[in-house]
């Protein structure tokens, strides 16, 4: 699939490009047809179709594997977000970062609640929580934080700061199957955390989503939530969703649970190749990752200094397109200046953030991703460095062909 063209020049120069066929960001992880074709004959011969045994049975594995006494199954991780601002009674202010998938926010809009968008570390592109504690207000009844590409929040000193001001900590933990925090599974800490099974996780069901939570009254009140607020005897308790998942979507997501320790070792593999290659390459860093935790790296980042690199972050996309190499730009524009929350949220300035989605750009990352591939996207931001200054001419040529390159 590859070529060893170190030293010729770049695709996007014309040259022959690394790859003859796309490289995509996601491949999903999937268990064989064979391992699911008995119980998915045995749901179809049932008639029962959600929150059956299969639903059961995941949320028992889900726990086991998170060591967490309670998981509620429900349709996916914004469902799961949405009830708990429901369940929870959240009002008022949520404080959040920006640097976020919209979920995050759209969850507690819906509930009513005005986000607080803080700003992130440069470096770990999470929380910082003395910002946290400078936005705390009167009428603040939440954190919500984010492992963000699968690199755990700052646990321990949100916890304190949540313990402090008497707020519940929740966690959008989307990306967050597969990682710890001090040896420990990410699920336990806080309030509750809520995890993604869409097609881009390292565990998925094709959709629907998991909520963990040490709390035995709030998993039943989640329970009655995603099924409209009915506790099972018609009587709604409080405005529910139908946040249900199918039996088929718990049927996949818990044999691709059962995958998780191969999946996350994979891809701590091809990281680590990642990173070493990448540190030597001037002006591209990559995510920190605290010494007490570990990453699921749901996605792998890269944050270009456009001084130091020579190209723009957009300019390196275009570059990498022609090899051949999908990319995705995580999060441009960053939710608060999304046109929902442009003027209803409430925010200072955010430099960090406004930094990171101008400059991050992720590469693709799959479990078992081939050496040839992983070698393929190496040696394409090697030579598109060595030909920064020609490149950069070119794309500013191109654009002043076909119009303002402003």
């Amino acid at each position: 699939m590859t070529t060893s063209f170190a030293e010729d020049s770049p695709a996007v120069l014309d040259g022959v490009p690394c790859f003859s066929e796309p490289i995509k960001m996601v491949r999903p992880f999937l268990p064989a047809f064979s391992e699911l074709a008995e119980d998915m004959e045995q749901i179809v011969a049932s008639g029962w179709l959600t929150n059956g045994p299969h639903v059961r049975a995941l949320e028992e594995a889900a726990a086991q594997a998170l060591d967490v006494p309670h998981v509620v199954a429900v349709s996916s991780c914004t469902s799961g977000l949405m009830l708990l601002a429901q369940c929870l009674d959240l009002e008022g202010e949520v404080i959040l970062p920006s640097f976020t998938f919209m979920a995050s926010a759209t969850s507690m809009a819906w509930k009513g609640c005005r986000p607080v968008f803080v700003d992130v570390d440069p470096h770990t592109t999470n929380l910082i929580p003395e910002q946290v504690e400078q936005a705390i207000s009167p009428i603040t009844s939440a954190i919500l934080a984010v492992h963000n590409f699968g690199n755990p929040a700052p646990c321990d000193s949100l916890e304190s700061i949540a313990d402090r001001y008497n707020l519940h900590l929740i966690y959008d933990a989307a990306h967050g199957l597969g990682s710890t925090h001090h040896r420990r599974p990410v699920g336990k800490q806080g309030t509750a955390q809520c995890f993604s099974l869409s097609p881009t996780k390292l565990v998925t069901g094709g959709e629907g989503g998991l909520v963990a939570t040490s709390s035995a009254d709030l998993a039943k009140k989640l329970r009655a939530g995603r099924d409209y607020g009915n506790p099972g005897n018609y009587d709604c308790l409080f405005p529910g969703l139908n946040a249900r998942m199918s039996e088929f979507h718990a049927l996949l997501a818990r044999r691709s649970l059962a995958q998780l320790p191969e999946a996350v070792s994979s891809r701590q593999k091809t990281a680590a190749q990642f990173q070493q290659a990448i540190a030597a390459i001037p002006g591209l860093r990559t995510q920190r990752i605290s010494p007490n935790s570990t990453s699921s790296y749901k996605d792998f980042a890269v944050i270009v200094d456009e001084m130091e690199f020579g190209l723009t972050r957009d300019m390196l996309r275009q570059a990498l397109t022609a090899e051949g190499i999908d990319t995705r730009t995580y999060y441009d524009p960053p939710v608060h200046k999304q046109t929902a929350f442009r003027n209803t949220a409430k925010y200072k300035d955010l430099p960090h953030t406004e930094c990171l989605s101008r400059n991050i750009v992720c590469l693709p990352l799959w479990s078992h991703m081939p050496d040839d591939i992983v070698e393929g996207i190496i040696a394409s931001l090697q030579r598109i460095k060595q030909n920064a200054p020609l490149i950069r001419t070119q794309l500013i040529e191109h654009e002043g062909l076909v119009g303002d390159s402003s």
